[in-house]
């Protein structure tokens, strides 16, 4: 079967038991063939138990319950792993239509080139994360125009509006921080190996933010008001994962962000121009209406 159909069967096993209803073997069989896979016994095994050792999904059998649940607490991050498996996903719906012919290229466009510059420094530092390695590399500083020598950590890599981050503390020190794929020559990974932070955990400092900013401020409980159209964008591609719709009306709706405010939070509001009203916390909602009176001056 191609790549495809297992990623496909993947993403399906995971809906299934991250619904919490404690799935059995045979239910999760019967699934699948209700999705057009028809397989063995034990192909299905096989295919639990890859979820769980190469990709780090906890998948567990709980006896008294008589089916599988996923430990959440002993997995990777969900959200990761199923964006991964999208990607995966794509890009083998791409190359299979590629073998119908070169001219399948016509009728696919991409972002931007730009998106790419510096993604061959991505499996390095995927491995020196991985194998707590510490790296060395040139930054080109884009507001200050200019390039320094840097050693850092690595802890995390993401993935930010089609461009690539890695995450680290500068070494020597307990100050973390975030540079640009794009912007970085001359890596190499070192000798030295490093201990990793863990309490708190620095890997989960991107839960709370939308985007790269993480530092600064507290949680908030963000309200916006979303009129139409873009109500239904927002409730089928979420501005946070914490995102919840709280109430629904003939004007739209309103939902909740439980983060911490930055500038990505601002420019992902301002996108959705005057569909978009911030209710509180108060901070935000003087902050948008000081950039919007600045936006109005540079016009009059």
């Amino acid at each position: 079967m191609s790549t495809q159909g297992t990623i496909k069967r993947y993403t399906l096993l995971i809906e299934k038991i991250n619904f919490g209803t404690y799935p059995p073997f045979k239910e999760l069989k019967d699934f699948l063939e209700e999705h057009g896979f028809s397989i063995s016994p034990r192909t299905l095994q096989r295919d639990i138990e890859q979820i769980r050792g190469e990709f780090g999904v906890e998948i567990v059998y709980n006896r008294g319950r008589n089916g599988y649940y996923i430990d959440k607490e002993n997995s990777i991050n969900m959200d990761s792993f199923i964006k991964f498996l999208e990607i995966v996903g794509t890009g083998e719906i791409i190359a299979e239509s590629l073998r119908e012919g070169k001219e399948v290229l016509d009728f696919i466009s991409f972002e931007s080139e730009g998106s790419l510059r510096g993604i061959e420094n991505l499996r390095t530092l995927v491995l020196a994360v991985k194998n707590k390695r510490k790296v060395s590399f040139t930054h080109e500083n884009y507001w200050k125009g200019t390039k320094k020598q840097v050693v850092i950590c690595p802890y995390h890599l993401k993935e930010y509006q089609s461009r690539w981050y890695v995450f680290g503390s500068l070494d020597g020190t307990n100050t973390f921080r975030t540079f640009g794929l794009d912007r970085i020559t001359e890596l190499k990974t070192l000798a030295v190996k490093f201990k990793p932070e863990t309490k708190p955990n620095p890997t989960r400092f991107f839960d709370e933010v939308v985007g790269l900013t993480y530092s600064g401020t507290k949680v908030e409980e963000v309200h916006i008001r979303i009129y139409p159209p873009q109500d239904k964008y927002v409730q089928s591609l979420p501005l946070h994962s914490t995102q919840k719709v709280i109430k629904t009306d003939k004007e739209g709706i309103e939902v909740t962000l439980n983060v911490r405010l930055n500038h990505e939070l601002v420019q992902k509001i301002l996108t959705l121009g005057d569909s978009a009203k911030v209710l509180k916390p108060k901070a935000l909602v003087e902050n948008m209406v000081e950039i919007l009176d600045g936006m109005r001056g540079m016009y009059n």
